[in-house]
């Protein structure tokens, strides 16, 4: 069987949903305090406009979610922040699920001595 092709998505769909992603990170971050549920629901369906649109979502909002229940993390509400010199990473514990992820930042580091900024 032949693979099936679809036609991309018009420029304007595809930048409309990036607007609409950012815009669901921004209110999740305002809403965790008083309603963590409502939160955890925008970033559900920003994930699902992600997907639908087959739109990256940028690395400083992916790492505010959790790669295994995705839930919207906040550093010391329903996340553990913790610097490994060791291992030149951050490693983020979700408090709901207890899943530990670990992001190397060796790059970073690289390229703020360049003068450059990655996150």
């Amino acid at each position: 069987m032949g693979e099936r092709k679809s036609k991309p998505k018009p420029e304007w769909q595809t930048k409309l949903a990036k607007e609409r992603i950012e815009k669901l990170f921004k209110e999740s971050k305002e809403s965790f305090e008083k309603h963590p549920e409502r939160s955890h629901r925008y970033v559900e369906m920003a994930r699902k406009i992600s997907m639908r649109y087959n739109i990256a979502i940028p690395r400083i909002l992916k790492r505010k979610i959790c790669k295994h229940c995705y839930k919207f993390l906040v550093s010391g509400k329903n996340a553990q922040v913790r610097t490994n010199s060791k291992h030149q990473a951050v490693i983020v514990k979700c408090l709901e699920c207890g899943k530990v992820t670990r992001f190397p930042y060796r790059k970073e580091k690289k390229a703020i001595k360049k003068g450059r900024q990655l996150i």
